[in-house]
């Protein structure tokens, strides 16, 4: 929520979460960093991971017209959909000045936890949990009992992305994708060239995929909307990611994650499972988090990145100690959240590296955590 990313950027409007990919860089996994929602009713931007570190680059610019041909020709290649299908469809598509504008912010500072919590936990978001909970709860624990993760945590996503599905994003997909395929933001920066350049690759095999998506689900592709970014259905899938961890939840012989709840919770489920690569995904009945506290006389620790390989010896040689019953042979990452009574800490377990596969942001993993337990019933500690 899964080449994720991305990455995923977080700034929030709409945007994938589930997006598939390599674990980004320190400094891409710093710019990920959730920005403040601009309005409570709009699903979390997820960070798009850019490409894989050894992916071919060219940094010359190609012409529209020529890259336009070459993505018709390679598409139809790989996917097996006739040209003149693919054309037929771009030419409805319309570039969007205001993807390009929304893509294109200047970066907010990062957020504290602090002031970012409160924008995915509040008591209308609790409550619409648990109302959204007591609806679908049969469905909910048939996906629990199959695959392990829990009926809260599923919950607690669709309302972080989604508001329960309360707006799951007005902009075409088609047009999203074709824009950022073909016209992502330009800086003019060396600096980011790469970068830029891998995002817009990234976007130009979202639309392919977008494509072999239609096919395989009979979708009318000029009429789905979503964030953005291209970012679809009540869990915010990006077209990879439907296409790898979409699951027909309900046997109909179809994979629905706009309309079918089965579909959509079985898929969420699925992509926790799935996206930990060599890592692993979500561990049935296995910790999220524990508190922390840091020993005086000890420097702070900040990991790299979000894999939980430290043991408790490891930890406990850096000064850090948990507060909460811990089993001895667990292995963790460590979290540091400024608060808003200062710096909080927290181990980060197998389970809480698995949601930052849906969204590769501490914040957004320990927002997802605590709605979830707050959703459960659950004293969750202030912020």
């Amino acid at each position: 929520m899964t080449r994720t990313a991305l990455f995923c950027l977080f700034t929030l409007g709409l945007v994938a979460c589930a997006t598939p990919v390599k674990s980004p860089t320190p400094a891409q996994q710093t710019a990920a960093e959730p920005a403040t929602p601009k309005s409570a009713k709009g699903p979390a931007e997820a960070s798009v991971e850019a490409l894989p570190a050894d992916a071919p680059i060219d940094l010359a610019p190609v012409p529209f017209e020529v890259a336009r041909a070459n993505f018709v020709r390679d598409t139809a290649a790989k996917y097996a959909i006739a040209p003149a299908v693919i054309e037929a469809t771009l030419s409805r598509a319309q570039f969007l000045d205001s993807v390009v504008s929304l893509m294109s912010r200047p970066a907010e500072r990062t957020k504290t936890w602090a002031e970012y919590r409160p924008n995915f936990i509040t008591e209308s978001r609790i409550e619409g949990g648990r109302a959204f909970l007591a609806t679908h709860r049969d469905e909910l624990q048939r996906v629990q009992a199959r695959t392990g993760v829990p009926a809260q945590i599923i919950v607690s996503i669709i309302g972080v992305e989604t508001s329960y599905g309360g707006f799951t994003g007005n902009t075409r997909v088609i047009d999203a994708l074709y824009t950022l395929a073909f016209r992502y933001p330009r800086s003019g920066n060396p600096a980011r060239a790469a970068y830029e350049y891998k995002r817009e690759q990234f976007f130009r095999d979202e639309l392919a995929q977008l494509f072999a998506l239609g096919r395989e689900e009979n979708l009318d592709i000029a009429s789905l909307t979503g964030s953005y970014a291209g970012a679809m259905g009540l869990g915010q899938f990006m077209p990879s990611s439907y296409r790898e961890f979409a699951v027909d939840g309900n046997g109909d012989g179809r994979r629905d994650l706009f309309n079918s709840y089965d579909d959509v919770f079985s898929s969420i489920a699925n992509y926790f499972l799935k996206k930990g690569g060599e890592r692993g995904g979500w561990v049935r009945d296995g910790a999220i988090v524990a508190r922390a506290e840091l020993q005086p006389g000890y420097a702070e620790f900040n990991p790299e990145t979000w894999t939980p390989d430290y043991t408790l010896a490891d930890l406990a040689q850096r000064g850090y100690r948990p507060l909460d019953p811990v089993a001895p042979d667990a292995t963790a990452t460590l979290v540091s959240l400024e608060g808003s009574a200062g710096k909080q800490y927290w181990l980060g377990f197998q389970n809480y590296y698995a949601i930052t596969r849906y969204n590769n942001s501490k914040m957004y993993a320990m927002a997802v955590y605590q709605l979830s337990q707050a959703i459960a019933g659950k004293e969750i500690p202030p912020a």
